[in-house]
């Protein structure tokens, strides 16, 4: 059985471009493979763990060698736990809005607390950095108020730190088979809105079935 892990990055929930597309994904998904199991992980309500004194106590003991004490390890362990999430998915999506030419906090919090080395990778002197989710397939839907694109006659392409970022963290982590779809210009009014997300609706469908091939 396949697993999906779709980690929801919006707070927005109804109004949200980047759910509404990637919810059109994962149901085009469970169509063609109906024995899949769908995990949610909402950001917004769930309670992240704080990467307190104890957990950044915990990381540089590993990186030293040396043993953890009992409170170390417990927090090493709930961030191990977070991190089981993306262990256990076979396909990872994400929906991910633009928040001021980057990521949203609760995303950036969450990356932040699950890559941890002999969490979601390892080291090793001679073959250096290696991440650890392998053969997993990302699909990740980006939101946009504005057009971002190269053919944009704006320079707002140049602020585009969303789309770069989430890539470079998933190949940091070990995840090579990666997809976008991207909703843009969805505060140009109700009509380039609608079309905007109609496009990407309708991508996001074709990929589902492209992937299940």
């Amino acid at each position: 059985m396949t697993t999906l892990l779709h980690i929801e990055c919006s707070p927005r929930k109804q109004r949200s471009a980047s759910l509404e597309v990637a919810r059109s994904f994962i149901a085009r998904y469970q169509e063609n493979t109906p024995d899949t199991e769908i995990i949610t992980l909402d950001l917004w309500n769930m309670a992240l763990p704080e990467f307190d004194d104890l957990a950044m106590e915990a990381k540089y003991a590993g990186l030293n060698g040396t043993p953890l004490t009992s409170a170390q390890q417990d927090a090493w362990n709930t961030l191990k736990e977070l991190a089981g999430h993306l262990h256990r998915s076979d396909v990872l999506v994400m929906s991910v809005p633009l928040w001021n030419f980057s990521i949203p906090y609760k995303l950036k919090h969450f990356i932040d607390l699950v890559s941890q080395k002999d969490i979601l990778f390892s080291f090793d002197p001679e073959r250096g950095l290696e991440g650890m989710l392998l053969n997993k397939t990302a699909v990740v839907m980006y939101a946009r108020g504005l057009d971002y694109s190269a053919q944009s006659i704006t320079p707002a392409t140049c602020f585009d730190f969303q789309k770069p970022y989430v890539e470079a963290w998933l190949k940091f982590v070990g995840v090579t088979d990666v997809h976008s779809v991207i909703v843009e210009k969805t505060i140009l009014g109700e009509d380039v809105d609608l079309s905007a997300r109609e496009a990407a609706t309708q991508q996001a469908r074709r990929l589902a079935d492209s992937i299940c091939r």
